[in-house]
């Protein structure tokens, strides 16, 4: 049986899988899906070990599949590296990654970290991040847009300035870059330069909640779950 550990990007929680968990179920797979804490002195290295706690709780699982979304690309590649024998293939979902020290705010463009400290300073201590609205993650449905503004909650600032810490063994997992057409920011290339194969799918970046069928179908697919394969089939 895969279990998926699935891990919600910035200013979510794990109810951003709510669309996809069950469809994956149906498949006869297995979720787990922390929560990252958003206190405001909580970073990046804290989600980590929320993540590494999530894996140590699955030990035993033989086929265990981590996907991170968006911020959470940097969050699982850590995780990964900490615990390279639990998990057999890192997905990103439109995610942020880089190597050794990468950052948020060392991969997006100045003008987002420009405009993301900005929000912070106007903010009540300075060191949370206010949520973006929901057509910044590509959900303009009506009734959807209502719910995630219900839903989405401030960023730690300090989630975005921390730099991962990568030993290199997360680099011998296999790992899959799912991008999100049309392009927000350079997923494909940021998934290509640390060796992952890049899959596109049509969608916004909030896609688990637009179009989990879609994300199923991939995350399910025997080659984004088989080692060794260069090129998904049509």
């Amino acid at each position: 049986m895969t279990t998926f550990v699935l891990v919600h990007g910035a200013w979510h929680g794990p109810w951003a899988w709510d669309r996809l968990t069950p469809l994956l179920h149906r498949a006869g797979a297995r979720t787990v899906t922390p929560a990252l804490t958003l206190e405001a002195d909580t970073g990046l290295h804290d989600h980590v070990r929320e993540v590494v706690t999530a894996l140590d709780a699955t030990a035993g699982a033989d086929d265990l599949v981590l996907v991170g979304h968006s911020y959470a690309g940097l969050v699982v590649r850590q995780a990964a590296d900490q615990r390279p024998g639990a998990v057999r293939h890192v997905v990103l979902v439109d995610g942020w990654a880089g190597r050794d020290g990468a950052s948020m705010f060392g991969l997006a463009p100045r003008g987002f970290a420009d405009a993301v400290r900005a929000a912070a300073r106007a903010g009540a201590d300075g060191r949370q991040v206010p949520a973006p609205p929901p057509a910044s993650f590509g959900v303009t449905d009506p009734h959807d847009a209502d719910r995630l503004a219900r839903r989405l909650r401030p960023q730690p600032l300090r989630s975005f300035t921390e730099a991962t810490r990568l030993s290199g063994a997360v680099d011998r997992i296999p790992g899959t870059a799912v991008y999100c057409r049309p392009l927000t920011y350079p997923f494909d290339r940021l998934g290509t330069a640390i060796g992952y194969r890049p899959i596109p799918l049509d969608g916004p970046h909030d896609i688990m909640l637009t179009h989990p069928r879609a994300l199923a179908d991939l995350l399910l697919h025997p080659q984004v779950l088989r080692f060794g394969i260069e090129k998904l089939e049509d």
